[in-house]
């Protein structure tokens, strides 16, 4: 006889570990509170028709992935978002940049997961509440027209928001996931994906493969429902360079050695070096230096750097999670330390200064 919903045994088998289970709004219910304007679908457009012309060599110019390393206060996300909007203009001739909006943080143990995750920063998770409000954001920066770029780390959240995203990153710690990779196969986005935290350039090279080929996997559609989803595939792909293993490798035997192995899995090198993580030896301060040593490269006649990027916020450095959100300090990273505004303005415009003679000849003949 068929045990009922109500049979005790029914309790012993499923969801032994879930203390709730509560509705989401459906990526459709989401977008019709929150509608794309035409002003932010231009925005979105034009920065993912400008990353593929980058990464085509049609474009000679560098993106560069800049902003906070994640996103905890919306108010300060769009002041740095004026700012960076303001210099984008001074420096449109050689430098594209995109701004880092990441709402979802991979934690190595536990720790604050993001602002979709947490956006009360309270352990109440009202994830309904940060997807709205992420989307919120994402629209706000779109229709000032500055192009964003995030993290694809939860396989669901890119329903909801990936219509205003002109750049993803695929992390270190998930790089390796065939999800990911299946996931990276159906965004409508370049995609970059970052070698392993060892340092490693195989997991990553192999990720570029896979999303480059089109996948069936599951997913949600825009009601929200389970569904079968069949990708094309991605052909965006992309090697970030991060360092790993203790090591940096954004210098020039490091470049040469990741194109070297790019070319071997017969794909083109396109790269991105992350002035973060093991690349800076987890110094912030030292993020301008990997920056500059990039164009140096760049000047020297490299043409596989397409783009870099930096954790940047209004002020220098992070902050623990106070006992009340209220005592957070304005403009401060709660989670990995960035570098201020005025050592990222002084970075970005002093690269369009040293670039401005040499871009030119990125463009192949």
């Amino acid at each position: 006889m068929p045990h009922t919903a109500a049979d005790p045994l029914e309790t012993l088998l499923d969801n032994v570990n879930v203390a709730e289970i509560a509705a989401m709004p459906s990526p459709a219910e989401i977008a019709a509170r929150l509608p794309l304007t035409h002003a932010a679908a231009r925005t979105v457009l034009a920065g993912r028709a400008t990353i593929r012309a980058i990464l085509e060599r049609r474009d000679p110019r560098l993106f560069v992935v800049v902003g906070p390393c994640s996103i905890h206060d919306p108010e300060a996300a769009l002041d740095y978002a004026r700012r960076l909007h303001t210099l984008a203009e001074s420096v449109r001739t050689t430098i594209v940049p995109v701004m880092r909006v990441y709402f979802e943080k991979p934690r190595t143990s536990v720790g604050w997961k993001g602002f979709i995750n947490d956006p009360r920063m309270d352990d109440s998770f009202r994830i309904d509440e940060g997807i709205f409000q992420a989307r919120r954001l994402l629209m706000q920066l779109a229709e000032l027209g500055l192009p964003t770029a995030s993290e694809a780390l939860d396989p669901i959240c890119p329903q909801y928001l990936s219509e205003l995203i002109s750049w993803y990153a695929i992390g270190a710690r998930t790089t390796e996931s065939q999800t990911h990779r299946e996931m990276a196969s159906g965004l409508s986005a370049p995609v970059g994906f970052k070698n392993g935290t060892d340092g490693g350039l195989e997991v990553a090279i192999n990720a570029i493969k896979s999303a480059r080929t089109p996948h069936g996997f599951l997913g949600v559609n825009g009601d929200g429902r389970t569904s079968v989803i069949r990708s094309r595939g991605n052909p965006h792909g992309h090697l970030v360079l991060r360092g790993g293993g203790g090591r940096p490798n954004y210098d020039t035997v490091s470049v040469r050695i990741a194109e070297q192995a790019l070319v071997r899995a017969g794909i083109d090198p396109s790269i991105v070096i992350d002035c973060s993580h093991a690349n800076a030896m987890k110094d912030h301060t030292l993020q301008p230096l990997v920056f500059n040593d990039c164009i140096h490269q760049i000047r020297e006649g490299n043409r596989s750097i397409v783009g870099l990027m930096l954790e940047s916020n209004i002020e220098a450095g992070n902050q623990p999670m106070p006992s009340e959100p209220s005592q957070l300090r304005y403009g401060v990273s709660l989670t990995d330390p960035c570098i201020d505004w005025a050592s990222t303005e002084d970075t970005l415009r002093r690269a369009h200064h040293d670039l401005q003679t040499v871009l030119g000849q990125r463009i192949p003949a």
